[in-house]
């Protein structure tokens, strides 16, 4: 269990410092076409999140803020929220640099104090998580209860993220042929503290800040915070298809999103809206 020093807060922050000037520089995060004015989302954002122009828009745990300067160059005005402060500096540089600060703010804070940091409850159209944000946290309830409370009426969440089911198979797991091996139950409850230096972005970066804590969260639980906090759903979305190389046997398409070879033998990712009514 997590111990009252709250010791994965300050490991994860760690890491997530140093991944900064890392993901700066990394081809995954590739800048050129944002500097340019056409900075573009994944294919399952582009295809579900629709026009963002006039909206209020909330980044939660949005990192340098590459993201929400898209959504800010779209015609939102975004609030991008981090816990890495070399993060927020990175991104309130970038927005400047793009001329954007005036449709920009970042606001340095840790998720679970997001509403003491920016006290605006139920004022933003959107919130926008995706990819590789609730595993970080380890009370989905409060998460969504956080996420509901900024959400005006009318409003709505999107989120896209690594499937849980995915998520119980590591390529470091005893392995089954080329595929992954089975890693952790999907029923885990406890934190998975990790000692990996790897960084997903960039094959050649080794981390000094290796250990982490992460949380398995299983779709149901997420779905039931979300409505339990007051939101409904509007569309969940199973995807075969997932941003990054989660494992190593994984295979790019032309989109540039990666699928298992020859099957889709589980679901790789999970989209959903949910919105508070009117």
């Amino acid at each position: 269990m997590i111990g009252p020093d709250q010791a994965w807060r300050s490991l994860n922050r760690a890491n997530w410092d140093e991944r900064v000037a890392v993901h700066l520089g990394a081809e995954d995060y590739e800048l050129g076409a944002l500097r340019a004015g056409r900075g573009g989302l994944n294919p399952i954002e582009e295809a579900e999140l629709g026009p963002v122009d006039g909206l209020r828009v909330l980044h939660p745990q949005c990192h340098f803020g590459r993201d929400s300067l898209i959504l800010a160059q779209r015609g939102a005005e975004v609030t991008g929220l981090d816990f890495s402060p070399p993060a927020i500096a990175a991104a309130r540089e970038l927005a400047a640099e793009l001329d954007l600060a005036g449709r920009t703010r970042f606001v340095e804070a840790d998720l679970y104090d997001a509403q003491a940091a920016i006290p605006e409850p139920g004022s933003f159209d959107l919130v926008f998580v995706t990819w590789g944000a609730i595993n970080w946290l380890p009370d989905i309830r409060r998460w969504a209860e956080i996420v509901a409370w900024f959400v005006k009426p009318g409003g709505a969440l999107y989120l896209a993220e690594a499937h849980p089911a995915a998520l119980v198979l590591d390529d470091a797991a005893p392995r089954h042929g080329d595929m992954p091996g089975w890693f952790v139950p999907y029923f885990h409850r406890e934190p998975l503290v990790l000692d990996d230096p790897r960084d997903y972005a960039d094959a050649t970066a080794r981390l000094r800040n290796a250990r982490t804590y992460q949380w398995i969260h299983p779709l149901g639980e997420i779905v039931t915070a979300l409505l339990t906090a007051g939101l409904t759903l509007r569309w969940l979305h199973e995807h075969e298809a997932v941003t990054w190389r989660m494992f190593e046997v994984l295979v790019e398409d032309a989109s540039g999103m990666y699928r298992w070879p020859e099957r889709p033998w589980l679901p790789l990712a999970f989209s959903l809206r949910a919105e508070r009514l009117l």
